[in-house]
């Protein structure tokens, strides 16, 4: 399975945006985007002015890079949302929330979706009581994710959970820190999604 191996810290120079994609090191002073805010390599602080397409793009990129995805799989998620009766931009970013790594992610069993992706694959996640390892599992509404017996003193699920009161648990997900497991109540409405994407400029850029 092909996923991204170089420095996440470039990723959010690129796009001049932190994409939160190093956990607790996002938030500390070690932050490559707070010490060097601007896009890398030899140009990097050259101004630049983007064409139409190139401003769609980079939106694009943003939106794919925070989720950790490919362009394939990407482009799947989109094709789906566009089948599908409602405003298509939103149908994309229902798609991206609802799968198993970003559910266990924004529930705050990890302090990043890539290390959510990881311990997906390794079997530490329950979903309605079945193991599931499965990143792109696609979570529904009242769905019980949970962390199995022996995977409850694994120490960086610990701390991520420690630390889950400075980020925040959406309202459209319940967690049980106690019992480690959380239920999705409902799916987000746009307005909640708080994330700084224009999902419509995705939308242009595959609709040419």
């Amino acid at each position: 399975m092909a996923r991204y191996t170089e420095s996440f810290c470039r990723l959010c120079r690129r796009e001049g945006l932190k994409l939160f994609l190093k956990g607790d090191r996002c938030y500390s002073d070690k932050c490559a985007f707070e010490r060097r805010g601007y896009a890398p390599g030899d140009h990097g602080q050259a101004r630049k002015k983007y064409s139409d397409y190139g401003v769609q793009l980079r939106e694009k990129q943003k939106l794919k890079r925070m989720y950790g995805l490919l362009e394939r799989q990407f482009r799947g998620y989109f094709e789906k949302a566009d089948r599908q009766k409602g405003i298509t931009g939103t149908n994309l970013l229902l798609f991206l929330e609802r799968r198993l790594d970003n559910m266990v992610f924004r529930m705050g069993f990890t302090n990043s979706r890539t290390e959510a992706r990881q311990l997906v694959r390794h079997n530490h996640f329950l979903v309605d009581g079945k193991t599931v390892n499965i990143p792109s599992f696609m979570v529904n509404v009242g769905s019980e994710i949970s962390l199995r017996e022996k995977s409850r003193k694994v120490e960086r699920i610990l701390d991520a959970m420690e630390a889950v009161a400075r980020r925040g648990v959406p309202q459209w997900l319940e967690l049980d820190k106690d019992n480690f497991r959380g239920v999705v109540k409902t799916l987000p409405s746009r307005e909640e999604l708080t994330m700084p994407i224009k999902e419509q400029l995705v939308v242009e850029l595959y609709s040419k």
